[in-house]
């Protein structure tokens, strides 16, 4: 039986806030009197205090795509409103928020009030100085140079609030400084849901490795030359899982359902390959599913990432003549099997209708202004019960990601070997039933041109290696992260596109060779009585156009072509937007927070 584990929204003495204005924040009352001599007694009150930390996240993961080269959105994100328009430090706001690190110090202020032993309190210091590295990596991948602090405040501490931003340099040294005592001194086996001493070693790593190639490909840094002790930490780190952690892939083998079915598990607590996960019950702690994650809500998987698929014969889909207009139908022929088990595949059957007006049965893809018509599977739980829906635990760190982190590592080192792929990339392409890579892989001419900056002497090997990760990890929220730290940014100025049609009239969707929908030319009308298909079943209309036209789906000939998303994604500024800038009014507050980077 699964443990539920409800974080707590808050407890009273989080409250006070450095983002919030130097008024508000002198005429909040001192709240340490809550904890000092009366709360920090117990081993409970320090399990229960550090419960207020927990933010891990949830079913918003196969959402977090959102905006970059895997899934076009209709959303407002941020870097896509930067990108279209002239952001500035008064329009860039948000983030600026330090309530968790408050927190997180005031723990380690106090914790050592409760008279438990050193290996006890040690676990305890080390979760809290886990959540404080884990607040500290997210202000760095977003501000670069923040202000380090490892104490809570009192009001007339003027010269810690305002003092200056501290170096990336600094801060990722403290953040190293806490995730390795964490990773020495948290219990290896926790409460369910917890974090234990295989979670912070997996954040250990998986910072390392950002940390490291973010270095090694930012030459603005000016911290190139220390890009290689991350990375070999983050392979050691790595290692160490893969060799003592005691995990594995979940399978059953069956390579066509198991990818998909890791996602949509009642219960996750025994899962092998499932390091940390949320976990829910319905009635008591829904897991926030929602059917938008299926079509035509905000987001949408996008072409660009169906094509990074491999064939079923390992060799890049892009190799094969005309690809470019192959038809729906044709694009799932012969792939990675991970592709049907991410996207709406021609033959899936939809059952969980909630929000389709198509209904039931074997799925046509809805077409809808904006939006690709490829339609996501992954995390989508095709069942139409309420109950099974909110049961539904999430996958909040992977095995599989470890695996990926250690090849990369390894390869950005130019140490990677066959036995390294064997024991990493190759057991994932396993699960599915694909050949395995070699360590000198013939270099993909689409790759090649999509990561121009790569610099390891092992080029072949990390071009496929990042193939493997976005497909891997495809939807979960990772994609973003990792273009940023490979310098990838300018792929975010590409308009996301959807399937390619060859032309007006009737389109088989269903791979059945029967006709599913009509194309019309946006001048024409659908008629009030629509002609069936040899299976007696309606055809569906679209009115097709460009974008700004009236029509019922965009394509880029307008009558033909592949569907279009959004007319200019706009530009990705360099270095500039790769980081954001303190927002206006903490810079009046304290003018020694100076901006970066063009900010």
């Amino acid at each position: 039986m699964k443990l539920i584990k409800k974080y707590i929204a808050g407890i009273a003495l989080a409250a006070i806030s450095l983002s919030a204005c130097k008024k508000d924040f002198l005429d909040r009352q001192n709240q340490s009197n809550i904890g000092e001599g009366n709360y920090f007694n117990s081993e409970e009150d320090l399990k229960m205090y550090l419960n207020s930390l927990y933010n891990f996240p949830g079913f918003g993961i196969y959402n977090d795509d959102r905006s970059t080269d895997n899934a076009p959105t209709t959303g407002a994100v941020e870097v896509k409103t930067m990108m279209v328009g002239n952001p500035t430090a008064s329009t860039i706001v948000s983030g600026w928020n330090w309530e968790q690190l408050r927190s997180a110090n005031y723990f380690l202020e106090n914790f050592r009030n409760a008279r438990l032993s050193d290996e006890i309190l040690n676990n305890y210091e080390g979760i809290a100085r886990f959540f404080r590295a884990q607040f500290y990596i997210d202000k760095v991948k977003r501000y670069s140079d923040v202000p380090w602090y490892e104490q809570t405040m009192n009001v007339d501490d003027t010269e810690l609030l305002t003092k200056p931003r501290d170096t990336r340099e600094f801060v990722v040294g403290k953040i190293m400084e806490d995730l390795a005592f964490a990773a020495e001194h948290v219990y290896q086996d926790g409460d369910q849901g917890g974090v234990n001493q295989w979670v912070v070693k997996a954040y250990q790593a998986k910072f390392a490795l950002y940390e490291g190639t973010y270095r090694r490909y930012h030459s603005e840094l000016n911290l190139t030359a220390t890009a290689n002790e991350f990375l070999q930490l983050g392979g050691d780190v790595s290692k160490d899982i893969i060799d003592n952690g005691g995990f594995e892939l979940y399978t059953t083998g069956n390579p066509d359902q198991d990818y998909h079915n890791l996602f949509v598990q009642e219960d996750l607590s025994r899962n092998s390959e499932v390091i940390l996960a949320r976990y829910f019950q319905f009635g008591v702690l829904g897991s926030g599913f929602s059917t938008t994650v299926f079509g035509n809500y905000e987001v949408s998987p996008s072409k660009d990432l169906l094509q990074d698929y491999l064939r079923t014969d390992g060799t890049p889909y892009t190799n094969q003549s005309g690809y470019a207009t192959f038809s729906f139908v044709q694009e799932f022929q012969n792939r990675d099997p991970r592709l049907s088990q991410t996207y709406a595949y021609p033959g899936f059957v939809l059952v969980n209708t909630s929000t389709y007006s198509q209904g039931g049965g074997l799925y046509v893809q809805q077409l809808a202004k904006n939006f690709s018509g490829y339609h996501q599977i992954k995390g989508f739980v095709n069942v139409t019960s309420n109950e099974v829906q909110q049961n539904i635990d999430i996958p909040v760190l992977r095995y599989a990601e470890i695996l990926l982190t250690y090849a990369e590592a390894k390869a950005e080192l130019g140490e990677l070997t066959q036995n390294d792929l064997d024991i990493s990339i190759n057991l994932l392409r396993q699960r599915v039933g694909m050949p395995g890579m070699s360590v000198s892989p013939a270099i993909d001419p689409v790759q090649n041109a999509r990561y121009p900056t790569i610099s390891s002497s092992q080029r072949a090997a990390v071009l496929e290696i990042r193939r493997e990760r976005r497909i891997e990890m495809a939807l979960e929220g990772y994609r973003f992260d990792d273009l940023m730290r490979w310098n990838a940014g300018k792929l975010l100025e590409k308009e996301p596109e959807g399937i390619y049609f060859s032309g007006l009239g009737k389109h088989d969707l269903t791979g059945d060779g029967i006709g599913d929908i009509i194309l019309l030319a946006n001048s024409e009308s659908i008629p009030a009585v629509r002609e069936q298909n040899e299976l007696g079943v309606a055809y569906v209309y679209y009115r097709t156009g460009t974008i700004g036209q009236d029509a019922g789906v965009f394509l880029k000939n307008g009558t033909s072509g592949t569907i279009q998303t959004i007319a200019d994604m706009g530009t990705f500024q360099e270095p500039k937007f790769y980081y954001r800038p303190v927002p206006a009014n903490q810079v009046l507050l304290n003018p020694n927070l100076k901006q970066i980077f063009g900010w």
